[in-house]
């Protein structure tokens, strides 16, 4: 086996196994980074996604190039259509992750999770709902407790808290929706 052909298996294997799947791992996730407390992890995880993804892409663009050409497809070095293709996938992925900043100095910003009546209609109906379950869990504790105890001052007190914080959330969407 040559110089040139042990160097024209490893690009293979590297179109095959790795290259692509780091790529586009790199364009889905810019803000992780393999320095810092979180890199030996997050090199973990990368490299397991690039090699899961590059297996996965090898097979589609297989399967795509095996149905959409003409005359068949037949994977042997002679005929490298699907490393060229690979090739081209991997390069629109590096050019998608540098337009999503993965490579340069400082991390992309993490959009950070809303906090409750911040988030969308659905999860602001979970949260009420959730507020409601409270509500009634309180008020059926409070009948049981009776209002002249310790206990019962404490749990209406937690009720005011909780019937608050659902007006809270009730006032804080109107004035969303009504500016």
């Amino acid at each position: 086996m040559s110089i040139v052909s042990l160097g024209a298996a490893v690009v293979g294997g590297l179109l095959l196994f790795f290259l692509p799947g780091y790529a586009v791992t790199k364009a889905l996730f810019p803000e992780w980074r393999l320095r810092g407390p979180d890199g030996p992890r997050r090199a973990v995880e990368t490299l397991t996604l690039s090699f899961v993804t590059s297996i996965g892409l090898t097979v589609v663009v297989g399967f795509g190039i095996l149905d959409l050409a003409p005359g068949g497809f037949s994977a042997a070095w002679s005929d490298p259509v699907l490393e060229g293709a690979l090739a081209a996938v991997a390069a629109v992925a590096f050019v998608a992750s540098v337009l999503r900043g993965a490579w340069s100095r400082e991390a992309p910003r993490v959009r950070v999770a809303p906090g409750p009546g911040e988030e969308g209609a659905w999860e602001l109906s979970r949260e009420l709902e959730r507020l409601a379950r409270d509500e009634r869990r309180l008020q059926h504790a409070l009948r049981s407790a009776g209002s002249s105890s310790t206990e019962g001052a404490r749990i209406s007190a937690e009720l005011e808290s909780v019937r608050a914080e659902r007006d809270a959330l009730r006032k804080q969407r109107e004035d969303q929706y009504a500016s």
